[in-house]
């Protein structure tokens, strides 16, 4: 399995959860709840949301720079430099031209392009912010984080909707493999709870309606799920090779082994029937690691509460491992935050390969009984996993699926 593995060897992640990687774990491990009524939001059918809570000032920029960033990058910078932090590098102190950057958004800076487009229409182009172009590019968080960490190896932008944090991870494998860097920082990051994004997203029946009870909204795969949640984030994920972090006497927090990418080519906004060009992009991830299905021991799902999504994946779940992994789906607490969903989950991912302990999939008191699957639910399982499948699929069709395994 080591032939084509990288090591994790540092964490950073922001959720709405918590600001750091433990209270993130902890809140998903309780199956919180962080759905709330939200203002911004109240004109919509789905008033709802969940965001990251007072998100710090990070220590690249201070406040007197802060003015300048969209929040997807404020997000991006903090977790990269927990990431940096949990790995035990110190920007400076490493060649920081074999040190990469790539990070996955959905939708850039969403929340500078309404609020600028606003001051656009009401005060004229005057108004406008001089900042604005740089702040609201997709390739942003990515540059931002590697002038905060001085990384001068490759730094990409990685856009594929929701699967945007997964491909990153895959990229940044396939950097270390052909030794283009010693050292990446990957993953996504995603700030775009604002009226007109969940206005798009309430138009094509994405959203869940279940305005009586928000905290309870997002109920991935169970039967009475009626969508998603929107929601906010950033992970970052500190990759190596094996033999790098070795001679630098770093422990791996666990392995990333393999990685599997495909595009349906079928519907903008819905899967494949049965999820058949996903599951090239799974079997793809297993053929890289070195691994069977059989080997497979928990599946840390896309599970985003759509009917159609969860069942999609459900099906692709029973029919590539008939021996049913154990499965949750993190956006039942964290709702879903677009673009970053892939690096928060596949950190997760990394936490119940260390932990032994597999999330429940909150809001579900079980899974919908027309779907073949070990959904866990209520309160966390214990469990020793050895190897874990990370799924994100994306609007587009685009599709990453990561193969994690114990160090």
């Amino acid at each position: 399995m080591t032939a084509g593995a990288v090591a994790v060897t540092g964490l950073g992640v922001l959720s709405p959860a918590g600001i750091d990687v433990e209270e993130t774990w902890r809140g998903v491990c309780a199956g919180e709840q962080t759905a709330v009524t939200d203002p911004l939001l109240a004109e919509l059918p789905a008033g709802f949301s969940s965001r990251v809570p007072d998100l710090p000032l990070t220590t690249g920029y201070g406040r007197r720079k802060r003015w300048r960033l969209d929040r997807s990058s404020q997000l991006a910078i903090s977790a990269a430099e927990a990431a940096a932090a949990d790995a035990g590098l110190e920007p400076g102190g490493w060649d920081a031209t074999r040190v990469g950057v790539v990070l996955g958004t959905s939708l850039g800076g969403a929340q500078t392009w309404e609020a600028q487009h606003r001051k656009f229409l009401s005060d004229g182009p005057r108004a406008v912010s001089a900042a604005l172009l740089p702040m609201v590019m997709p390739n942003m968080p990515s540059g931002e984080v590697a002038m905060a960490l001085d990384a001068r190896g490759p730094s990409m932008a990685v856009c594929t909707a929701c699967a945007s944090g997964g491909t990153a991870l895959a990229t940044a494998r396939e950097w270390l493999l052909a030794d283009a860097c010693d050292v990446v920082l990957a993953g996504g990051a995603e700030a775009a709870v604002t009226p007109l994004v969940a206005a798009g997203f309430q138009r094509v029946g994405a959203l869940s309606r279940r305005t009586s009870e928000p905290a309870a909204a997002s109920r991935p795969f169970a039967a009475d799920r009626d969508g998603f949640v929107l929601g906010e984030g950033a992970g970052v994920l500190v990759l190596e090779r094996l033999e790098h972090a070795r001679a630098r006497g770093a422990a791996p927090r666990a392995l990333l082994a393999g990685a599997g990418t495909s595009t349906d080519a079928h519907h903008p906004t819905t899967p494949s029937p049965e999820g058949r060009v996903a599951e090239a992009a799974v079997r793809e991830a297993l053929a890289s690691a070195g691994v069977t299905a059989a080997d497979v021991d928990h599946v840390n799902a896309h599970g985003t509460s759509t009917p159609v999504g969860d069942a999609t994946e459900a099906a692709l779940l029973a029919r590539v491992f008939p021996q049913l992994p154990s499965t949750t789906s993190a956006k039942g607490s964290l709702g879903h935050p677009l673009g970053a969903a892939g690096a928060v989950e596949a950190a997760l991912t990394v936490l119940t390969l260390q932990y032994g302990l597999v999330p429940p999939t909150a809001n579900v008191d079980a899974a919908d009984p027309e779907l073949e699957i070990d959904l866990v639910t209520k309160v966390a399982r214990e469990q020793r996993v050895e190897v874990a499948l990370s799924n994100s699929f994306g609007f587009g069709g685009q599709n990453a699926a990561l193969v994690l395994a114990r160090a």
